[in-house]
């Protein structure tokens, strides 16, 4: 297998935002968009299509989520550009997403608008999310701490659930199917709009017997119930008010035990026009992240509480837009570890400028927080951008993040270090981007400096400094029933002090996604191809690169009913991302088929 492949940013702004059921802003202008050059909301927390958020972003729409069925979020993510994903195993097993080279706790996960983590560990809980709920994602890649606080270093994935189209009355969907390792899952929603009302309801189980995590173990199973509400209304006066609930309980067994776990956000807001160009948002939401843990080191509680109130204002003026606001948010942990201390408030003030020169395109955000536990911090970012003509796109920008040390890494006994400073990042970017009417090209090279990476697989310290380069060359194509997308990246994450490659990490990866459609008849297939990583700091302890095809095919049989079937890792590659701390593999599932019939999606 070929692992030699190969061979930033900008955007930023500021306001508005999460916390709430969905990220909407009222836009200066309304963004023309295309399947290729879609309108995104993460990167600036404002309607901007894909080109000008002046961002490194890649979306991932709901055709793809139909066309690949897959039975994890990660799976949709994995080798995308500048994403790496490594796991515990298979089916909800403990995973983490990398983006850019930077850590799970280093980058930030929404769903809805409303932040989704956990504040014992840091990172989120990526393996216990159905992607049956979701109908798309995007994944902004580079610096977003002026936007969303702490840990937005490496970039950001907000998750959106389904949303109804207007004038087509009431949509059922429903799903159900199963395949290897005693694999079953059914879901089912209804969505609409009725007057000035939207609803979305769903449901979801899914339950496998799963596979053995090490070699020569016994199965591992995982099952996963979510639920899920989102309802909105627009009143005569204009004023919009919306609430959001999402809560997915399960069961999933690991190396050395089995844990219940829960993760959940609610959320609720009112949206008013206060004049003519001003509209003013308030967003009240709760997310939680629960976890009971029976093991052979004794049973153990992480539940993790994050509130947030936040108040932004959005003013429009001629092609111009700004944002102002302010958030409060609190962390809560309630665990049988332990620690010195189990909550901290932040509080934090921000802005965002928007401005349009066409051709030239300028981003602005500052964002201040102080936090009880670690202090103040002061991020910002400038974006800068030139369109070349009608096609073709230059930017460049620079930006600054932190990551502030978890509970974990402040207080776990005998592992914490309370003296822990927090991760402070700079990045600089430089970019470009090619849209016509069937095919998009974008390019981006960048560098990041971040000081102070918090480091260690015994006890926690400080690195001194961290350095992280990178190039990625992404591109798609619709024509002719054709659906291609190509993602290319190289990475080089480098420990300043010792001039090796950070943990975990791999430094070249390729993504090739190809679809036909044929009338009623559609086919496709993946392949993913990364070459090797180290587990350990001083490059000894390598794993191998490994090459994945995944392929699928569907039938329309009936009018709103499809069946589909997947075939994962359909070469049946042996294939390890990371190791426990004893050495042992954690391995991933071999060859797996999967059959689906749905009706209305």
């Amino acid at each position: 297998m070929p692992y030699a492949l190969f061979p930033r940013l900008g955007a930023f702004a500021l306001a508005t935002l999460p916390l709430a059921v969905h990220a909407q802003t009222t836009a200066a202008t309304t963004p023309i968009a295309s399947d290729l050059d879609p309108v995104v909301v993460t990167a600036t927390l404002a309607p901007r299509t894909a080109n000008q958020s002046l961002s490194s972003v890649t979306v991932l729409d709901e055709a793809a989520f139909r066309r690949q069925d897959p039975t994890s979020v990660t799976d949709l993510l994995r080798g995308q550009p500048g994403v790496d994903v490594s796991s515990n195993g298979s089916f909800g097993k403990n995973a983490s997403v990398y983006l850019r080279g930077t850590g799970s706790a280093q980058n930030v996960l929404l769903i809805d608008g409303i932040r989704l983590r956990s504040a014992t560990s840091g990172g989120a809980a990526w393996g216990s999310l159905d992607p049956r709920l979701f109908e798309r994602a995007e994944i902004v890649r580079g610096p977003r701490g002026s936007l969303y606080g702490a840990d937005a270093i490496g970039g950001v994935v907000q998750l959106f659930t389904h949303a109804p189209d207007e004038g087509n009355g009431p949509q059922p969907r429903l799903s159900f199917g199963g395949g290897s390792f005693g694999t079953a899952r059914a879901s089912a929603g209804l969505s609409g709009v009725e007057g000035g009302t939207r609803y979305s309801f769903a449901a979801s189980h899914f339950n496998t017997d799963g596979e053995p995590v090490r070699r020569g173990g016994e199965d591992k199973g995982y099952d996963n119930t979510t639920a899920l509400a989102r309802v909105s209304h627009v009143f005569d006066s204009g004023v919009e008010a919306g609430a959001l609930a999402l809560r997915a309980r399960g069961n999933n067994e690991y190396d050395g035990g089995e844990n219940d776990f829960v993760q959940q956000v609610a959320g609720v807001y009112v949206d008013t026009p206060v004049v003519e160009g001003w509209r003013s948002r308030l967003t009240l939401s709760e997310a939680r992240d629960e976890s009971d843990n029976v093991d052979e080191f004794g049973d153990s509680t992480f539940d993790t509480n994050i509130r947030t109130a936040r108040w932004q204002n959005t003013f429009s003026v001629g092609m111009h837009e700004f944002i102002a606001g302010v958030e409060q948010s609190e962390d809560r942990i309630d665990s049988t570890v332990d620690y010195d201390e189990t909550s901290r408030d932040n509080t934090a003030a921000f802005t965002q400028a928007l401005f349009d020169f066409a051709p030239f395109t300028l981003q602005t955000s500052a964002r201040f927080d102080h936090n009880e536990s670690y202090g103040d911090e002061v991020t910002g970012s400038v974006a800068l951008g030139f369109d070349l003509d009608a096609h073709h796109t230059l930017r460049a920008s620079f930006g600054t993040a932190f990551n502030a040390p978890t509970y974990n890494q402040l207080y776990y006994p005998d592992f914490g270090n309370p003296d822990l400073d927090s991760e402070t990042s700079e990045t600089f970017e430089i970019g470009a981007r090619g849209q016509y009417a069937n095919l998009f090209w974008d390019a981006a090279f960048y560098q990041t400096d971040i000081d102070n990476l918090i480091a260690g697989q015994g006890e926690q310290f400080n690195v001194p400094t961290s350095r992280i380069r990178g190039a990625e060359l992404s591109g798609g194509l619709e024509q002719g029933g054709w659906t291609l997308a190509a993602a290319l990246t190289y990475t080089d994450p480098e420990n300043r002090a010792t001039g090796n490659r950070l943990t975990n990490r791999v430094t070249q990866s390729l993504r090739l996604d190809v679809d036909r459609e044929l009338g009623e008849y559609s086919v496709g297939g993946s392949w993913i191809a990364q070459n090797h990583r180290y587990r350990d700091a001083a490059n000894e302890n390598r794993l191998a690169g490994y090459g994945l095809v995944n392929l699928r095919a569907g039938w329309q049989f009936a009018p709103m009913w499809t069946a589909r079937v997947t075939l994962e890792n359909a070469l049946d590659q042996d294939y390890v991302t990371t190791r426990s701390f004893d050495g042992a593999d954690y391995i991933n599932a071999g060859r797996a088929a999967f059959l689906s019939v749905n009706f209305g999606q």
